[in-house]
């Protein structure tokens, strides 16, 4: 069954999903050669701890932080580590925390350095998909309209999207129903109400887009070893359009 909110619960998430982004404002700032990965997971914990809300991500089926960082072929839920980042890298960084009993859910992919054109253009793309995914989230569509959305612009771009991991519907639980693919046929799927509120975050490859998971169990990452990017937003329907809560 799929979950809708009321007013006051997306205010609530809205103050969550404000806080979630000042965060994330503030672990892209530090990204750059040298660092580690570890370092921007602590850094993370502190935020959370400091804006009074809780993490979302940490222990959550065992998880062990707080932040995913999922490093160039690595699409999601990398584990913190030692890694250094270098130059030419692209870091992938998905946080969700808990705020009033309230999940918010948020990524980004971040240049490291000076990258090569095509993996910046992968990033751009990545980014317009999804605001192109946020512009149809509006009562009466549907959640192929969405995933449509991001198909199209993608594959047009000659990248690809990855069709075995998935957006999500997100409130008093992280994960809720509906899934939201990163594909679709217009007009198609679950029909969009007021009051839904969506985790929608596209993933898009340089390569094939098979993917497996990493050596350490938790990372998803490209079986071809081509680059990956990630952009995700919480986002409410509501009676004048699409809210994006995390911004």
């Amino acid at each position: 069954m799929i979950s809708i909110k009321t007013l006051e619960e997306i205010e609530i998430m809205a103050q969550g999903g404000q806080i979630l982004a000042k965060i994330m404002r503030e672990l892209k700032d530090k990204v750059s050669p040298g660092l580690t990965t570890q370092e921007l997971d602590r850094l993370a914990s502190e935020l959370i701890l400091n804006y009074g809300a809780e993490s979302a991500f940490k222990n959550y089926r065992s998880f062990p932080a707080a932040l995913c960082t999922s490093v160039n072929e690595q699409i999601v839920h990398g584990v913190p580590s030692d890694r250094r980042l270098l130059d030419g890298d692209i870091l992938s960084l998905d946080l969700g925390i808990v705020y009033n009993g309230f999940n918010s859910d948020m990524a980004v992919t971040v240049p490291v350095g000076t990258v090569d054109p095509e993996i910046g253009r992968l990033i751009r793309v990545t980014k317009k998909s999804l605001k192109r995914a946020i512009a149809r989230t509006k009562s009466g569509k549907t959640i192929g309209d969405i995933g449509h959305a991001i198909q199209g612009y993608v594959e047009n771009q000659d990248f690809h999207v990855v069709r075995d991991l998935c957006g999500h519907g997100i409130g008093k639980q992280l994960h809720e129903k509906p899934d939201i693919p990163n594909f679709g046929q217009r007009h198609k799927g679950e029909l969009l109400k007021l009051g839904m509120v969506l985790a929608i975050e596209p993933m898009v490859v340089i390569g094939q887009p098979k993917i497996k998971k990493g050596p350490d169990g938790f990372v998803y990452q490209t079986a071809d070893g081509s680059i990956s990017a990630h952009f995700e937003h919480t986002v409410a329907v509501t009676a004048k359009g699409p809210r994006v809560l995390t911004e």
